[in-house]
């Protein structure tokens, strides 16, 4: 197995070459990112960091949250977190904050506008890999009414060693739903996550529904951006 290093944006790892076992590229399975792709929460669940961090000394905007969290293992983000305060967290930091997110989720959450259409469109067979933990994948999905579609297809950055932007996630994923890297999709919405695709070897679908000129400077080969989610099932079957 040949090891293959491409570079994107700041940092890209290493992807596998499996080309000569993955000859046959039709889509095979499309794999979900979770927040901010299948549920509305990253509105919700930044605000709350913002206010929690700013809060205990460490002022933090909404945007500087988007900017640092979003797409990250909640590890990554306690590095963060910790490094930017120079200081230890408590160990009942993450319990308080799911706590809260999960009270704002029951009153706010809902799905991302046109996705149960779009998953009940799609033909493909389908899986969830997010970077957020089980509990809080099960939480959304079924307060949204979407746990149904992917039971037992879910898959957390808990279950590899490294989240992303490594390729670990997607990989594994894909492994368990016994399909193989050259007839995947991910739709991801990060670039953290759209970088852990194309590392994987992926083709790559990245929703951008605010216009957002990061995202749109990545419609380059291998990523394919897009606005709505009426524009997917025919997205997937044209690439």
């Amino acid at each position: 197995m040949d090891i293959k290093c491409n570079s994107f944006i700041d940092f890209l790892p290493c992807t596998y070459n499996n080309s000569l076992s993955e000859n046959n590229l039709s889509t095979d399975l499309i794999i979900f990112d979770c927040d901010g792709v299948l549920v509305d929460s990253e509105l919700i669940s930044n605000t709350v960091m913002s206010e929690m961090l700013t809060s205990m000394g460490s002022p933090t905007s909404y945007e500087e949250c988007i900017t640092l969290f979003l797409g990250h293992s909640w590890n990554d983000c306690l590095k963060t977190i910790e490094q930017r305060a120079q200081k230890k967290m408590p160990d009942e930091f993450y319990d308080m904050y799911i706590k809260k997110v999960f009270f704002r989720f029951e009153k706010e959450l809902q799905p991302i506008k046109g996705i149960a259409k779009a998953l009940d469109t799609i033909s493909h067979r389908f899986c969830v890999a997010s970077s957020g933990p089980h509990e809080k994948i099960n939480r959304t999905l079924t307060i949204t009414g979407l746990v149904r579609k992917f039971d037992g297809k879910i898959y957390s950055a808990e279950d590899v060693k490294r989240g992303k932007p490594y390729p670990d996630l997607f990989l594994y994923a894909a492994k368990k739903m016994g399909s193989v890297a050259s007839k995947t999709i991910v739709v991801e919405d990060s670039i953290p996550g759209i970088k852990a695709g194309l590392a994987a070897g992926m083709k790559v679908l990245a929703y951008n529904p605010q216009n957002s000129d990061q995202l749109n400077n990545l419609d380059t080969e291998g990523v394919f951006v897009f606005k709505s989610m009426q524009q997917l099932p025919s997205l997937i079957n044209s690439i």
